[in-house]
């Protein structure tokens, strides 16, 4: 396929983008359309930037939290202890 089937290529501007880890990505834009800020490098995943010196900082990773280390968020021991015991009270109550 060639030109006459696509039609004309819209004008384009290339734009770089560099990461912490000092990777270039080079993106290529229409000319007039809007260049976002930041970009994701293909290479390592973190944010790139358009100012090679002063890249975006790396990504912030949360550490897994299990339902249990929610719970504790939530509730203080004694909380939990209450609840607990209002439980067994209630299992001992409805005993068959």
């Amino acid at each position: 396929m060639g030109e006459t089937e696509r039609g004309e290529a819209a004008p384009r501007v290339f734009i770089s983008f560099w990461c912490g880890k000092g990777h270039e990505t080079v993106a290529s834009f229409r000319k007039g359309a809007e260049i976002p800020g930041n970009w994701d490098c293909p290479k390592c995943g973190w944010p790139a930037g358009k100012d090679r010196e002063n890249t975006p900082p790396p990504p912030v990773i949360q550490p897994y939290k299990t339902h249990l280390a929610y719970v504790k968020e939530r509730r203080s021991d004694e909380e939990a202890e209450d609840i607990l015991n209002e439980a067994l009270q209630n299992l001992r109550t409805d005993e068959f």
